[in-house]
Parts: structure tokens; C-alpha cells; sequence
């Protein structure tokens, strides 16, 4: 059983910056594939980045690409979402997900067998 807890949301403005966190439990943390997806009611979870085992691959959504950071320590058992240059429609709930069987880091949400509860971050003045 994996358990995911994120961290680090809130409000920002726009242009501001925010660091989401996802600790994880599970012996074999450092063997997952994870990943961020956000999703705003009323619409399907969306992919917004993804990250290798060793972390030396990492796939990001075409919106994020240049703004957002995903990394991993896995001595800490911990991802993180680095998010720069926030925008008003970055505003959403924020999940992190753990891929124990994948090697490379997907986007296709059926692939995450593991769910955290979400944190919020919103974007406005």
C-alpha cells in the first residue's frame, strides 16, 4: 500500500511562484514513476507533469512547459512541483500519483494506481 500526502498550496498572484510537495510511504518509493495532475470541478483531471524512478526523465503538458519544475528526492521519500509565472487557469486542485509498475514517466492517468487528497492553489489578484 502506497499512501501520497501533498503540501504547499494556496493563494498566489499572478506572476508569483509556489513549491508543491508530495511525501509518500512505501518501502519502494525510489522504483515509482510519479506524477502532477490538477483538475477544476466540473472538468477531467489533467496531466501536468511526470518524473522517472531515478528522476533522469521527466515529461511535462505543453501549458506548463518552461514554468513548471518536477523533481524527486528519493532519500526523502518526497516529489515536488516547482511552479513558476502562475497564471489564473493554473488554478485547480493538485494531485500527485505513484506509478510502481512503470519505467518511463506517462502521462495517461489510468497508468497511477496510487492518489493523494489534493491540495489547492489559486491563482488571482
Amino acid at each position: 500500500q502506497v499512501q501520497l500526502v501533498e503540501s504547499g498550496g494556496g493563494l498566489v498572484q499572478p506572476g508569483g511562484s509556489l513549491r508543491l510537495s508530495c511525501a509518500a510511504s512505501g518501502r519502494t518509493f525510489s522504483t515509482y514513476v510519479m506524477a502532477w495532475f490538477r483538475q477544476v470541478p466540473g472538468k477531467e483531471r489533467e496531466f501536468v507533469a511526470a518524473i522517472s524512478w531515478s528522476g533522469g526523465s521527466t515529461r511535462y503538458a505543453d501549458s506548463v512547459k518552461g514554468r513548471f519544475t518536477i523533481s524527486r528526492d528519493n532519500a526523502k521519500k518526497t516529489i515536488y512541483l516547482q511552479m513558476n509565472s502562475l497564471k489564473p487557469e493554473d488554478t485547480a486542485v493538485y494531485y500527485c500519483a505513484a506509478d510502481p509498475q512503470g519505467y518511463y514517466p506517462t502521462q495517461k492517468f489510468s497508468e497511477y494506481d496510487y492518489w493523494g487528497q489534493g491540495t489547492q492553489v489559486t491563482v488571482s489578484s
